[in-house]
């Protein structure tokens, strides 16, 4: 599976999880190390621009990160609460992440967006034994239309 990642220029190539491990997000706990993926790059980049201050033209890379052959959990709308969606993100998601990465049996977790509720991203177990199979294809500067900061 390909999946994709952007992410600020000077953090790019750490995928170790501890950026999210210190700034848990939706689907993790703090102290919790896991990356946040998307199934395309158009993905990444909303749900890097849902998070930026206005007036800001960040400076991103892209990366193009393959996973090994190794158990994906998925979770569908139906088996997430109503809420799912609102920011900020109701504690119950970070509850199920919680759960997924302490059992250990799949290195991705599969979610709905909640931007886009059609789309997916996919949460990476750093703590996962096949974590160390995940390679960086390809890692470049991502160009950011400006026009996108309004």
């Amino acid at each position: 599976m390909i999946v994709y990642r952007i992410a600020k220029r000077n953090r790019a190539l750490d995928i170790s999880g501890t950026g999210a491990a210190i700034n848990p997000g939706r689907w993790n706990r703090q102290g919790t190390p896991v990356l946040y993926t998307s199934e395309s790059r158009e993905m990444a980049l909303l749900e890097n621009i849902v998070n930026l201050p206005p007036m800001i033209a960040p400076q991103w890379d892209i990366l193009t990160l393959e996973l090994p052959d190794a158990p994906l959990f998925e979770l569908h709308i139906d088996d997430l609460p109503s809420n799912r969606y609102r920011f900020p993100a109701p504690t119950i998601l970070s509850e199920i992440g919680q759960k997924w990465v302490d059992k250990g049996e799949a290195l991705a977790l599969k979610v709905p967006s909640s931007i886009i509720h059609t789309a997916s991203n996919i949460i990476l177990n750093c703590e996962h034994v096949d974590y160390d199979k995940v390679k960086i294809l390809d890692h470049k500067a991502f160009y950011f239309d400006s026009r996108l900061k309004k």
